[in-house]
């Protein structure tokens, strides 16, 4: 006969207090407690809970999409960042910082603090893009844990917001498997979108833990901003004595640039000079602020950007609709940072709280193409060049809202890079892989304002965050022993601006595009430029002859030449045939090999999924 429980029974029975704790299971064969035939003759024992160290700081990690060198004001660039003024400032500049040259590369070196390759990511996590290779299955091994993972064995709560874009495309359904979502690499939330891009104001597929959700119909980033300030806020009431990590990780400034008028307004009229001006405007504003050499040259305008007195009234008009709404856009998304950064303020956290700031995944895109892009069925690869611009002047008013797909012209991209040649995805090159870095960390960091010019590469930023919280990695995460990282701390900067670079030699890899850094020198290799991009009218019908021995290789000495306009590879022979070795020695050390193009994966090479197993 059953016996009803009743709520007022339940009710009845001693309530026990409970301190968030994490402790971890008992193992029977480590035992140091008392297992008695009764409780009587027993000793209970319990694993110590798991706790950050006193002390240790909040950590707060934030990487934006797409933004060049030269875009925002705290490097020199005419778009209002105050907050991250703000933070540089009273923190550090570190105006020498690498990524890997496009999102998922970079974003998974960043959390694992390794190279992308090594840990598969050497192109996307995409069905178009992965392949059956050990570099490009675009699955993360277990043994390769995250920075989420490694501050979790640290007593840490780990929040992730906005965009993931690790995750392997099947398994991205609502059955998952989730293992390879953030909730899976060690958040215990996280609010936003796996794939590489979305529309900001209606993502179809936005997630938070492991659920596909509604958008509400405002803009994303505002969205992920009120998540995040939300996870931190339960988390400090629970338990206010533990730190958090907070990846923020908006889709701006990535395409679809969307924006409300309320932003893109503020710079009406504000880039009416265009292209040409906005670069000598902002490489004299870097060499006046010591961010790049005081002996640097800015490089010709690109072959393929029209100088910009020779346009028509109607493109300038339309061109620079263009840029005030992508400058609408990154200060918005300052503005959101902002809202983060006065809550932690306000709440008494930001005191003991670490940030970074990665003012972009790689250089500003080139994907906009030479006239830019609005209305996704007006198609540069298939529309007459006359035609595909008439209808862009056309649309001029929808740019940058929700129902336009807009995307700046390639003359803005140069500008957003200055003071660096070419762009995102060209991994050969500095303006794909040369981004602006922000430390602040007034607990350890004295100097208010400094440059550091040290050399150093995203997988870095997760040991010198381990080092400069003063944590430890874990040897194990879930059981399975952990790898080592590849990434170095640039911990010893923090105080000395002449500190040794700890990083000496990194590789690049995109699509092709690759190139290698040794001590300052580096050679590097352009696969298929631009030509067989969209960034010209008609587009090529014709693909290059595929030949990687023909690749023509170039040397930059980088200490003399940090913007790359003087090839040495004539005269220094010796130097590239050593450094073209040293590339193929990283490149089978990490699975670069096989090399994978666009042609590959534009005609489906790649990706097979039956084979002889």
């Amino acid at each position: 006969m059953a016996v009803a429980f009743s709520a007022t029974a339940f009710a009845q029975l001693p309530q026990v207090k409970v301190t968030p704790a994490n402790i971890a299971p008992i193992d029977p064969a480590n035992y140091k407690g008392v297992e008695g035939k009764t409780l009587a003759e027993s000793k209970e024992w319990w694993n110590k809970p798991l706790k950050a160290p006193k002390g240790a700081p909040n950590i707060v990690w934030i990487l934006l999409d797409d933004v060049g060198f030269g875009a925002s004001g705290t490097f020199g660039g005419l778009i209002n960042t105050p907050y991250f003024d703000t933070l540089a400032n009273n923190g550090l500049r570190y105006v020498n910082f690498h990524t890997a040259g496009i999102c998922a590369p970079t974003r998974s070196s960043l959390l694992t603090g390794r190279n992308h390759h090594y840990v598969h990511m050497g192109n996307f996590a995409h069905a178009s893009t992965a392949a059956g290779f050990p570099g490009y299955d675009g699955r993360i091994p277990p043994d390769k844990g995250t920075i989420a993972e490694a501050l979790r064995s640290n007593g840490y709560s780990t929040f992730a917001v906005g965009k993931w874009g690790v995750t392997p495309d099947e398994d991205t359904t609502a059955v998952g498997p989730f293992d390879r979502w953030p909730t899976g690499k060690g958040f215990d939330h996280h609010f936003g979108f796996l794939e590489s891009a979305t529309d900001q104001y209606n993502p179809p597929h936005l997630v938070e833990d492991n659920f596909h959700i509604k958008p509400d119909g405002r803009n994303l980033n505002e969205q992920i901003t009120d998540k995040a300030i939300a996870y931190i806020d339960a988390a400090h009431k629970a338990a206010p004595d533990q730190p958090f990590f907070l990846y923020y990780a908006p889709g701006a400034t990535h395409a679809p640039h969307q924006v409300s008028h309320e932003w893109s307004d503020l710079y009406k009229g504000k880039f009416d000079e265009g292209w040409d001006v906005y670069r000598q405007k902002v490489f004299e504003n870097q060499k006046k602020a010591g961010y790049i050499p005081a002996y640097a040259k800015l490089p010709e305008r690109n072959e393929r950007i029209q100088a910009w007195n020779s346009l028509s009234a109607d493109q300038k008009k339309l061109y620079a609709r263009f840029m005030e709404v992508y400058a609408g856009y990154l200060t918005y998304i300052d503005h959101q940072v902002g809202r983060v950064i006065s809550y932690l303020k306000a709440s008494g956290q930001f005191d003991n709280t670490l940030v970074f700031v990665m003012i972009g995944d790689n250089g500003a895109s080139k994907e906009g193409t030479v006239h830019g892009t609005i209305n996704p069925k007006n198609s540069a690869a298939t529309t007459p060049e006359a035609d595909y611009l008439k209808k862009n002047e056309s649309d001029y008013e929808t740019i940058g809202t929700p129902e336009a797909s807009t995307n700046y012209p390639l003359g803005w991209a140069q500008a957003a890079n200055t003071p660096f040649k070419y762009w995102k995805s060209d991994a050969d090159a500095e303006g794909g892989t040369h981004n602006p870095l922000i430390v602040y960390y007034p607990k350890l960091i004295t100097e208010k304002g400094g440059i550091r010019t040290q050399y150093s590469h995203v997988s870095d930023v997760f040991p010198t965050t381990i080092e400069a919280a003063g944590l430890k990695l874990p040897e194990y995460v879930k059981g399975i022993k952990q790898d080592t990282l590849q990434g170095k701390s640039f911990f010893n900067s923090f105080n000395n601006a002449q500190a040794k670079t700890l990083h000496t030699q990194q590789y690049y890899y995109i699509f092709t595009s690759r190139s290698i850094y040794k001590d300052g020198w580096k050679a590097e290799a352009a696969h298929r430029p631009d030509n067989v991009d969209l960034l010209n009218f008609p587009k090529e019908k014709t693909i290059p002859e595929r030949n990687y021995d023909k690749d023509v290789w170039k040397l930059y000495n980088l200490n003399e030449d940090f913007n790359e306009r003087v090839d040495l590879a004539k005269k220094y022979p010796e130097k590239l045939k050593e450094l073209k070795d040293l590339f193929d020695a990283e490149a089978k050390k990490n699975h670069i090999y096989p090399f994978i193009d666009r042609d590959d994966i534009n005609n489906k090479r790649i990706h097979k999924l039956k084979n002889n197993n």
